[in-house]
C-alpha cells in the first residue's frame, strides 16, 4: 500500500508534532463492543506501523486501561525510526468495580474498574500518572480532557466545566510548561464546548469527534475559522459517524437487520438514513466507495491535522488506508455540492 498520503504533513497546534494525516483510533483494542485478544490488538497496531501511521489515540476510558495497556505494550515491541504521536486523555479516573456484567459503558470483558468523572487539579494529575504507567512512556505528546460538554453531563455540565477550568485546566499547563505533555487541548463530541473553552484559556487543539464529515459540517460555520484565529488544529475523529458512513445504507445485510444502522452512537433516525443513501448514490455514479470519500473529505480543510479511524485487526488497517489512497474525481464533490449534500463553501480534497 502506498504511504505517500499518511506521511508527516501538518502538525498539532503551535506544537512541531508531526501528524500522519491517518490516524490510529485505538478505542476498539480496549475491547469495544468486542472481545479481542492481546495478540490481535498487538498485530493491529503492528500493522499500522508497518504502513506509516504515526499518530495513535487512546484513553483511559477505552476498556478502563486495557486500550492504553495494549497499546503501550505493542509500540514497545516494534519501535520506528519516526516520531510516534500518542494523545491520551483525562477527566475519569478507574476506580475499582464489583459489576460481574460482561458489558460495561460499551466494552466487553474488560478489568474490572469503573470510570469515574474527575477534572480536578489532583482528578487529572493521578489520571496522567496512571496513564504514563499503562503506556510505557515518561512523556505524553498530546494531553487531552475527555467529554467535557452538555451531551455527557446535562445539567452537571457547568459544574464540570467550572471544575475543569479552575483545576483540570492548571494541573495540563503545569504538565506542559514542566515539559511532560507537549500539547494540551479537548477531546469531546461538542465544538461548541470547544468555543467556550478558548474564551477561557490557550489551547494547541481538539479532538472533535463527528462534527465535521461528510454527512454533517457544522463546524464549518465559526469554529473552524476561530481555530484558525487562535492557532488551533483539530484532529477529527468519528469520520464515519458512528459507522453510517462506513456501512451505507443499501446492502443487503442491511436491509435484512444483519447490519444495525447507527449514527452518534445511537440508531440512526430516518432523516440521516435518507441523506446517505443521497450520498451514496453519488459515490456509485463514480465508483467510489462511500467509505473512502467519508475518510478524504475532512483532510482537506486546513485546520485539520488527522482523521482518526477506530481500528482493531489487520484487515481494517488495511481496509482504512485503501479508502485514504482511493483515487477520487473532483466531480464527485461538484456533484455532491450541486445536490446541496455539502456546504457550499467546504474544502474538498483535489
Amino acid at each position: 500500500m502506498d504511504k505517500f498520503k499518511l506521511l508527516p504533513t501538518r502538525t498539532f497546534g503551535r506544537s512541531t508534532l508531526p501528524m500522519s494525516l491517518l490516524g490510529f483510533g485505538a478505542a476498539p483494542i480496549g475491547n469495544l463492543y468486542q472481545p479481542l485478544s492481546d495478540a490481535q490488538a498487538a498485530s493491529a497496531v503492528k500493522s499500522a506501523l508497518d504502513s506509516g501511521i504515526r499518530y495513535f489515540d487512546t484513553a483511559p476510558h477505552y476498556g478502563f486501561g486495557l486500550s492504553e495497556s495494549r497499546l503501550g505494550a505493542a509500540l514497545a515491541k516494534n519501535p520506528v525510526a519516526e516520531p510516534v504521536i500518542i494523545s491520551t486523555k483525562v477527566g475519569r479516573l478507574l476506580v475499582p468495580s464489583s459489576s460481574t456484567a460482561s458489558v460495561r459503558h460499551g466494552f466487553a470483558d474488560a478489568p474490572p474498574l469503573e470510570p469515574r468523572f474527575d477534572y480536578s487539579y489532583d482528578g487529572v494529575m493521578r489520571s496522567f500518572e496512571s496513564s504514563l504507567k499503562r503506556l510505557r512512556r515518561k512523556h505524553i505528546d498530546i494531553l487531552l480532557a475527555h467529554d467535557l460538554g452538555p451531551l455527557t453531563h446535562g445539567a452537571d455540565h457547568p459544574a464540570r466545566f467550572r471544575e475543569f477550568m479552575d483545576g483540570g485546566y492548571r494541573a495540563m499547563n503545569e504538565l506542559k510548561a514542566a515539559g511532560q505533555v507537549t500539547a494540551i487541548g479537548l477531546g469531546t463530541n461538542e465544538w461548541q464546548i470547544c468555543e467556550a473553552a478558548l474564551k477561557h484559556g490557550d489551547f494547541d487543539g481538539f479532538l472533535l469527534a463527528g462534527r465535521y464529515t461528510l454527512l454533517e459540517q457544522s463546524a464549518w460555520e465559526s469554529f473552524l475559522p476561530l481555530c484558525a484565529r487562535r492557532g488551533a488544529s483539530v484532529i477529527l475523529g468519528g469520520p464515519f459517524n458512528s459507522g453510517i458512513l462506513a456501512t451505507g445504507v443499501k446492502s443487503t445485510d442491511i436491509a435484512s437487520g444483519k447490519i444495525p444502522l447507527h449514527y452518534n452512537y445511537e440508531p440512526a433516525p430516518q432523516a440521516i438514513i435518507d441523506r446517505v443513501a443521497q450520498l451514496e448514490t453519488v459515490c456509485e455514479e463514480f465508483a467510489v466507495p462511500l467509505a473512502a470519500a467519508a475518510l478524504q473529505f475532512p483532510i482537506a480543510h486546513p485546520q485539520i491535522c488527522s482523521v482518526l479511524a477506530g481500528l482493531a485487526t489487520d484487515t481494517q488497517v488495511q481496509q482504512a488506508l485503501e479508502w485514504m489512497n482511493t483515487p477520487i474525481p473532483g466531480e464527485l464533490w461538484q456533484q455532491l455540492r450541486e445536490r446541496e449534500l455539502l456546504h457550499p463553501a467546504a474544502p474538498t480534497p483535489a
